[in-house]
């Protein structure tokens, strides 16, 4: 503090000494504001930081489910080593040992085909007298038994006729093939694509499973097999797309997929897009089908491409490339409440809060509405969530704004809540349209397998790769989601479409000749 005696008698001095006292404090005040913001960028950093690393934490050691606190794949192994060992000891136990009370038995399938085999009594007579034996009545008990998937090797003998008056020459026809002059019947063809598509089987593991068997199919073989095949099929995967986009609503997603660069040794990042016709939730029974695209990279103009003749309603997430495709007039956005719970789950499962507590609860509540309406008509969902969804849907906007303001704009669950916010209206629509789902979770299921494939495969070899994956997913896909099993409709479809006349190819679509299938 300044003592009196020291200050000067003269009042130019004095206001020389307030203006540079003044300046000081401005000076101090603009750095302690400095300081703060740089102190507040840095801890936002640093809370961005770690939620990064928590994520790639859970990513690699913990669950990847949303649902918290749920370790089911963790506890379903313990539980099969658990119940292997129970069976083990009891194996083991004394006669006089109780056993374990067993769970009800459920009776086996009773389409899966019975093998009789009927045990007789070593000696024909009575072990007591020697007197004639006569049936009083049977004993039967069934066992479950695993018999190898097995070759055959089918002959086609073609007799050749001649006549006793002119020496004319008959013979049947040859019978077709799915591969012209392969060696691959209908059902191998299925088998081997299934399994490398649905089962997520490489080729090359493919024919060392088959050597096992006694038949020498090397990978190379293989892969033009499935080459072949699927030149056959794209007439029929052309069919599905035409299905696919007469929707009037779509879900679409895309997933990366590593294909090798030739050349380099290296892969590139290409994009596998699915776009998902399933109304079922809302009443409508239009068969569901998938159809998948392959692209080398993820510009826009390829999804703007996919949809240049949709007309309609598309939900999906915010990638930017689909802003031009709504911004046509065209179609409708839609956006995920999925993924806007993810932006808060994250921050949950990272540093559990109240506020983040409290976005997932909200959320949840929505989702509540939906479990009690799936399946209802377009109209009565619409009315059930004006009703119940809509005051929820606006007391959860005035909470996020109001939560924002107490926020810094750099922290994550700012980010989180401005997400939120941009989408509002897309993520909200859902309200007035009962034919909206409440998020895209069609879309995300479809690219399921294609990430369990990721993991066998590792990358795709080419393009041409990628775009044939991209064929049989969609066909795999499409079979699942009407539950029809995807290599005895395949099988059907490669027995017959050589044959078949190009223009009704809709005839082998999975709705369409499931009572064949059946059938056989």
């Amino acid at each position: 503090m300044l003592n009196a005696a020291d200050l000067p008698n003269d009042i130019e001095a004095l206001k020389a000494m307030l203006l540079a006292r003044d300046a000081a404090l401005l000076a101090s005040e603009a750095k302690v504001a400095h300081l703060s913001a740089e102190l507040s960028t840095r801890t936002a950093e640093i809370e961005h930081l770690k939620l990064v690393l928590a994520k790639l934490k859970r990513m690699q050691f913990g669950r990847r489910s949303e649902k918290l606190d749920q370790q089911i794949e963790q506890l379903e192994l313990q539980l099969e080593d658990l119940e292997a060992e129970a069976a083990v000891m009891e194996a083991q136990a004394p006669v006089e040992v109780a056993p374990r009370k067993k769970a009800e038995r459920k009776p086996l399938p009773a389409h899966l085909p019975r093998e009789e085999r009927v045990q007789l009594p070593a000696n024909e007579a009575c072990p007591a007298c020697g007197g004639k034996l006569k049936q009083l009545g049977e004993s039967v008990s069934e066992q479950l038994e695993y018999v190898p998937a097995s070759f055959r090797v089918i002959r086609h003998v073609r007799p050749k006729l001649t006549c006793a008056c002119c020496d004319a020459i008959v013979q049947a026809p040859a019978t077709s093939r799915p591969i012209e002059r392969g060696l691959a019947g209908p059902g191998l063809l299925a088998h081997v694509l299934v399994a490398k598509f649905a089962d997520h089987i490489p080729l090359y593991r493919q024919s060392t499973i088959y050597a096992r068997e006694g038949v020498e199919l090397e990978r190379a073989l293989l892969a033009s097999w499935v080459g072949a095949a699927g030149a056959l099929l794209r007439p029929l995967v052309d069919a599905l797309r035409r299905h696919v986009f007469a929707a009037a609503k779509l879900h679409a997603d895309d997933t990366p997929l590593p294909v090798l660069a030739p050349g380099h040794g290296k892969t590139r990042t290409a994009r596998l897009w699915t776009y998902v016709r399933d109304d079922r939730a809302s009443g409508d029974g239009t068969p569901p089908a998938v159809w998948f695209a392959y692209t080398p990279d993820r510009k826009g103009e390829h999804p703007q491409a996919h949809l240049a003749n949709f007309s309609g309603i598309l939900q999906a997430d915010a990638y930017a490339g689909f802003n031009a495709v709504y911004d046509s007039g065209r179609v409708l956005e839609a956006a995920c409440w999925a993924h806007a719970r993810r932006k808060f789950y994250d921050l949950h499962a990272a540093r559990p809060s109240s506020l983040t507590t409290e976005a997932l609860r909200r959320i949840g509540e929505l989702y509540a509405i939906e479990d009690g309406i799936r399946g209802k008509p377009p109209d009565e969902r619409c009315t059930v969530r004006q009703q119940h969804a809509r005051p929820l849907l606006d007391d959860l906007e005035r909470w996020l704004h109001a939560t924002l303001a107490t926020l810094s704009r750099k922290s994550d669950t700012a980010a989180a809540i401005l997400y939120a916010l941009k989408l509002w209206p897309a993520l909200t629509r859902y309200c007035d349209d009962g034919r909206i789902e409440i998020d895209n979770s069609a879309a995300e299921r479809a690219l399921r397998g294609v990430a369990l494939g990721r993991r066998n495969f590792l990358f795709a070899g080419a393009d041409s790769g990628g775009e044939r994956a991209a064929a049989m997913y969609g066909l795999i896909g499409t079979a699942k989601l009407n539950g029809v099993d995807p290599e005895a409709w395949l099988r059907y479809v490669l027995a017959h479409i050589a044959d078949h006349p190009v223009n009704r190819v809709d005839d082998f679509l999975p709705w369409n000749c499931a009572d064949k299938l059946a059938d056989a």
